[in-house]
């Protein structure tokens, strides 16, 4: 789902440089990154049939309350610790505010209207970061980025059309569920480096089980048994996510920023393609448009922020990156 384009970071650990073969580490990142993000597709299409089902509230508690058990027994079982002291950090907390605030409007908006749009607004998701880091973290942005964060806002505007008869409620549901993952990944950065990505994802499935409980009983939703094909489906869902999560780490550690980047746009085709053919959406040009817009100017920020990053310094090591 939507936490599920950066669930920790990765961050901290998890990250790393590319490996020695450039190209070839490179190729293989690309084609993680791609099933990564087809994952998330067939996650988030499957979070909408469930959605359709069963109560919102309960699915959000199922699928994380077995995020939460796979990630904390991962965490265990590397040797670190679960060290629950982590978990009253204030940065943590918040984070997991966010998480929860993201689950409860992402899952609604699939819920309630359109894979393809939901979908298409969450691309904005490294935008919005570039333009929090330039903020609230004082980092430098160029002009090119800042043209870049316009036209991807203007994207969003096409896919919105608010006042329009094409406006779905659902797509201020879905911008909420950005804004708080880009609130969330703005706060990882201002997290101490001790407080593992491992620990952090498994909090943040923790805080999406929170959210579904609350869901459940501010809406007086009431619980259901799953049947045979719900809980296959649910099954399936957590897999699809939990494998998602892993290629894209995977993707980050051993490729280029800057050449893997682009790839995690694919999310966006795959889940058009899902949305036409499971639920009939037909998307319609100015959609489209938006969506191709949105990705151009998120995958040029991230391929220029990676660049930068990349430039030798005059200045002392740790310094602020240049303005690009």
């Amino acid at each position: 789902m939507a936490k599920a384009i950066g669930r920790a970071g990765p961050q901290g650990p998890l990250q790393a440089g590319p490996g020695a073969d450039g190209g070839g580490q490179n190729a293989r990142a690309a084609l993680l990154m791609t099933l990564g993000m087809a994952g998330f597709a067939f996650e988030d299409t499957l979070l909408k049939l469930l959605s359709r089902a069963m109560p919102t509230g309960q699915v959000l508690m199922i699928v994380g309350l077995a995020g939460m058990v796979v990630f904390g027994s991962w965490v265990a079982l590397r040797g670190g610790g679960l060290r629950p002291r982590d978990l009253l950090h204030r940065g943590v907390l918040a984070r997991n505010l966010c998480e929860a605030i993201c689950a409860i409007c992402f899952v609604t908006a699939l819920a309630t209207g359109d894979l393809s749009i939901a979908s298409a607004i969450l691309q904005a998701l490294p935008l919005l970061m570039t333009l929090g880091a330039a903020l609230f973290l004082s980092e430098p942005v160029g002009w090119r980025r800042w043209l870049s964060i316009l036209a991807g806002f203007a994207g969003v505007l096409l896919i919105v059309r608010p006042g329009t008869d094409a406006y779905q409620p659902a797509s201020l549901l879905a911008l909420i569920a950005v804004l708080a993952l880009a609130a969330r990944d703005l706060i990882t950065r201002r997290l101490p480096p001790g407080i593992g990505s491992g620990m952090l994802t498994a909090s943040a499935f923790g805080a999406m089980a929170f959210a579904g409980a609350v869901l459940a009983l501010l809406g007086g939703q009431r619980m259901m048994m799953p049947d045979a094909r719900q809980a296959a489906m649910l099954l399936a869902c957590v897999g699809f996510g939990l494998g998602g999560y892993l290629a894209m780490v995977i993707a980050t550690r051993i490729g280029e920023i800057g050449a893997i980047a682009p790839f995690r746009y694919s999310r966006l085709i795959f889940a058009i393609l899902l949305a036409m053919a499971v639920f009939g959406e037909r998307p319609d040009g100015w959609t489209l448009a938006g969506a191709g817009i949105i990705a151009a100017a998120g995958g040029y920020a991230m391929w220029r922020e990676a660049r930068l990053r990349g430039r030798p310094r005059t200045a002392s090591p740790g310094g602020p990156i240049p303005p690009g």
